[in-house]
């Protein structure tokens, strides 16, 4: 533990690279491949998924920031004072930078697979909110997680905020028992504020992860640029194409990576065969109605308390609570 300052400290609980080789090697040996999206988010991943925020098809970032400039006063106000805010996947802060000036809570607690970009966050928390204290947590916030160093701030109560439709990437069975180890961090009298992209028109969210520049693409397939420079891979990048598409059936956009050839790649002990056709499966983005998640919360333990949406209805901020 690192502590930068008397109101900002950074953990680094971040799985060693032998985590990150097993994932690999395990998704990869499976009969459909896969890969977890966890691993998009080195620095260049980081700056890339900020760029995809920023196109004009990816009409998330926009309509979750609206509605929180919106609403975070009202749900401020619902959630009361002296709570300490627990973030999964902070990345730039963005959104929590607004709920956090509304709500004034005695404790936020970043935490982020991204180590650079988390301890930039963090600091730059600390400098913006100077009676704020920030714990940053570096690790993997889709395992269980422990964080004692909550208890000295004497918190009236826990409110986990998840941001972003980052729920979306875990399957529905996933989604189910991580807001169940949730509610289990947030405890007796806490809370939860996710944000959940609704269901909508497929041409809508095909176009969302298909951007004209190509950004979404090349996010992708830094995924392969990653593993090739950490993990001493030797993945041919540009006999791979980005495809993602919405599977209604599932109610999911998913994205891939498609081999346009015959490969056999190296990875630690392991050659992993890759043939002409065949695609490696790297994220799910899972879309909902207001009653489809509200049952996914209620099946977890908690308790719906409310939701707000944009007014254009793409997009949800669900608030969830623990009873005592």
């Amino acid at each position: 533990m690192a502590r930068i300052s008397p109101g900002f400290a950074f953990y680094d609980r971040l799985p060693d690279a032998g985590s990150f080789l097993h994932d690999v090697v395990c998704g990869l040996s499976r009969p459909r491949k896969e890969l977890p999206p966890k691993y998009f988010y080195d620095e260049r991943g980081s700056a890339l998924f900020e760029a995809i925020c920023e196109a004009p098809e990816y009409y998330l970032t926009r309509a979750e920031t609206s509605l929180m400039t919106a609403r975070a006063g009202e749900m401020a106000r619902r959630l009361g004072p002296r709570c300490a805010v627990i973030e999964y996947g902070s990345g730039s802060g963005r959104k929590s930078r607004i709920l956090v000036a509304a709500l004034k809570p005695v404790a936020y607690v970043p935490i982020d697979i991204a180590r650079d970009q988390l301890r930039a966050t963090a600091a730059g928390f600390a400098a913006e909110f100077p009676n704020l204290a920030v714990v940053a947590v570096c690790a993997d916030y889709s395992r269980p997680l422990a964080l004692p160093e909550l208890d000295q701030f004497a918190a009236r109560r826990r409110i986990i905020y998840f941001p972003g439709s980052t729920i979306g990437n875990f399957t529905v069975t996933e989604a189910a028992v991580f807001l169940a180890n949730a509610r289990g961090l947030a405890g007796a009298g806490g809370g939860m504020l996710v944000g959940v992209d609704l269901k909508k028109d497929a041409v809508r969210l095909n176009a969302a992860y298909n951007d004209a520049r190509g950004v979404t693409a090349e996010f992708n397939l830094n995924l392969l640029r990653r593993i090739n420079r950490e993990l001493g891979a030797g993945f041919d990048v540009g006999a791979f194409r980005h495809h993602a598409f919405y599977n209604a059936a599932r109610g999911r956009v998913e994205m891939h990576l498609l081999s346009l050839k015959e490969q056999r790649v190296k990875i630690g002990a392991r050659a992993i065969r890759i043939r002409a056709g065949e695609s490696i499966h790297t994220e799910n983005s899972c879309k909902y109605s207001v009653d489809e998640f509200r049952r996914l919360a209620i099946g977890a333990g908690f308790r719906p308390a409310g939701f707000w949406c944009d007014p254009e209805r793409l997009f949800a901020v669900h608030y969830l609570t623990v009873s005592d």
